[in-house]
């Protein structure tokens, strides 16, 4: 689906149901840039952990 290709967005939210938002404006076609604090999202550090991120983090950060 592609209803907002050419939008952009910034996504300063974390842990978990910011970041699901914006992964659905991704889905949507927009263009995600994920911006994190230095020691980044805390959900990053939740177990289970796939390689050195928390599945969690990556359950809810895909296109960014």
């Amino acid at each position: 689906m592609d209803a907002l290709k050419g939008l952009r967005v910034v996504d300063f939210s974390k842990v978990l149901a910011g970041p699901l938002c914006t992964q659905y404006l991704g889905d949507m076609g927009a263009e995600v840039i994920k911006v994190e604090p230095l020691k980044g999202d805390d959900t990053r550090r939740w177990p289970p952990f796939r390689q050195d991120d928390g599945t969690v983090f990556l359950s809810v950060n895909r296109n960014k």
